[in-house]
């Protein structure tokens, strides 16, 4: 029986091998999503005893994948640290690059989850086009779907993700002080813990001071999946100005439960969000104010986007995540 990681912490990321855990035959071992070598080591003995395949759910656990013997697969969420960069990295995370590149490029297989990573895999660690399988990530329909509640009594913008520098708060919160001249009731609010982008949000805070919005901004933290549906449902839409997204959870989320999506053009968010959605250039500040703009002040638009964010929201599910990677499992222990 195949082996399946599943991380315990509360991201997008680790909510892929929690889903599809729930939907596959598999042997699951529940791990941090970050180990010391000295815990990935040990991790990786006890793989080993039990003699199977095995599947790491995100690039981060590459790097520990030099301490296993046995065939394995590996499922790329993005490449962003190879794309678009980190500031200041330590000699440390370079290391730690590095191996989680080697340990990518040793695997049977690589599961990407959306055209935008294997291009990205094919282009950066000249992974062969025949050894990755696109396959989307999912949503669960029975928890995201509309709800009649407001969370809120002022309307409001949703943002849901992190605070580092690529998720593009900046040119948000630089276009949500410009719709505030015309929308003084309206709000931003801002789901997520900081985690590990904790760092930048002193940086968030200055802008927000320095933009006269800091009243205007409500940040929430951790939301359990139908909390965070409720918020969706209530919102005016949901901006995701983000600079790259290896997939975008958050756009495909909100669709679901019937909120309209203002997103970027660039990475992946055109293939999670089709025709549903409002794209624009995330560098343009002035741009995504418009479009927002237009969302807020459209009826027609607006219904138009909810109609056709329920349909592509439909085009995805966890069932079908977990469907063709028990394909890629039975392909790989058939030796292909």
């Amino acid at each position: 029986m195949p082996i399946l990681i599943v991380t315990t912490e509360k991201s997008g990321l680790d909510k892929y091998s929690q889903e599809i855990a729930r939907r596959l035959k598999v042997r699951k071992i529940e791990s941090r999503r970050y180990l010391s070598l000295l815990e990935s080591y040990r991790l990786s003995r006890m793989i080993q005893r039990l003699d199977d395949i095995v599947h790491l759910p995100n690039q981060n656990f590459a790097r520990y994948a030099i301490f296993l013997k046995s065939p394995f697969i590996i499922t790329v969420h993005d490449l962003v640290r190879s794309c678009f960069g980190f500031d200041r990295e330590t000699l440390a995370e370079r290391v730690l690059l590095k191996l989680d590149k080697m340990g990518i490029k040793r695997a049977s297989h690589v599961i990407a989850v959306s055209h935008c990573t294997k291009n990205d895999l094919v282009s950066y660690l000249k992974i062969p086009q025949q050894k990755i399988s696109v396959i989307y990530n999912g949503v669960d329909h029975d928890v995201f779907k509309p709800y009649d509640v407001k969370p809120l009594d002022n309307p409001y913008i949703l943002y849901v993700g992190s605070e580092r520098p690529r998720k593009n708060l900046g040119r948000l919160f630089y276009a949500f002080a410009k719709l505030k001249r015309d929308f003084p009731e309206l709000k931003l609010v801002k789901v997520g813990e900081p985690g590990r982008s904790g760092k930048y949000r002193t940086q968030v805070l200055r802008q927000l001071d320095n933009l006269g919005i800091t009243r205007e901004v409500i940040f929430v933290g951790h939301l359990t999946g139908a909390e965070l549906a409720r918020y969706y449902s209530g919102a005016a839409l949901l901006a995701y100005p983000s600079l790259y997204e290896g997939f975008g959870l958050p756009p495909l989320e909100a669709m679901a439960c019937g909120c309209p999506v203002v997103t970027s053009n660039t990475s992946a968010l055109p293939e999670v969000v089709g025709d549903a959605g409002i794209m624009v250039d995330p560098y343009d500040s002035n741009s995504l104010a418009q479009a927002m703009a237009r969302v807020l002040t459209d009826k027609n638009l607006r219904e138009e986007m909810v109609r056709k964010g329920f349909e592509q929201a439909r085009k995805f599910s966890w069932e079908e995540t977990a469907r063709q990677t028990q394909e890629v499992y039975n392909k790989v222990l058939a030796g292909g």
